[in-house]
């Protein structure tokens, strides 16, 4: 049993090349199908021991167990592989819940800072914030609505805004639509839509 002594002594201590060849080559193809490959290399390894078991006390019984002793070394490598891509995956995972907890936080935040500051979202860009005083309505993607000699203030026109989205989905689930009717009366009007169940509201 020499040479099957010498054959165990290249896998103990340093990591030799043929093992890092193999860990890589493995670590490409186990990102697709690792839970495959591995069962794959375990049914193909019981099927050989128990082919090959009888067969070990034979001539050719030396290098039998040669092959064997490799094929299992390189399913611990697969082992090691499967179980390295698992922890890669749950801090991917961890990192990615800190993330979503983080990203939660901050946009509690944001709201909770416009509500006290009285900002109100456009409704046509959905990204810049409302400018309302007393002359006019307005957004710097191009909204524009006069509102003179109406008393329109921040508070009345988030009223107005959650009554008209309030009244559409007692009878729809769909998003409205937001947009600007040319003017009938020397004004143009905020308009609330919904093509799905045809409402059809002014705002302003």
């Amino acid at each position: 049993m020499d040479a099957v002594h010498r054959h165990r002594s290249l896998y103990k201590g340093t990591t030799p090349p043929w093992k890092e060849t193999f860990r890589k080559r493995c670590v490409d193809r186990l990102k697709n199908s690792r839970s495959r490959l591995l069962d794959r290399y375990r049914q193909a390894s019981c099927r050989r021991r128990d082919r090959r078991l009888p067969s070990l006390w034979g001539p050719d019984g030396r290098a039998e167990t040669l092959a064997l002793l490799q094929e299992y070394d390189e399913l611990s490598v697969l082992e090691e592989i499967q179980q390295e891509l698992r922890s890669q995956e749950l801090a991917i995972l961890e990192e990615l819940e800190r993330n979503v907890q983080m990203e939660q936080q901050y946009i509690s935040c944001v709201v909770e800072g416009m509500q006290e500051q009285r900002l109100i979202i456009c409704p046509l860009c959905h990204m810049n914030n409302l400018n309302v005083n007393s002359h006019c309505v307005s957004c710097c993607c191009g909204l524009y609505i006069n509102t003179q000699n109406q008393n329109i203030t921040p508070d009345l026109l988030q009223s107005l805004l959650e009554a008209r989205v309030s009244e559409h989905m007692e009878d729809c689930l769909q998003n409205p639509v937001f947009s600007v009717a040319p003017p009938t009366d020397g004004s143009p009007s905020l308009m609330i839509s919904c093509k799905v169940c045809d409402y059809l509201s002014i705002v302003l």
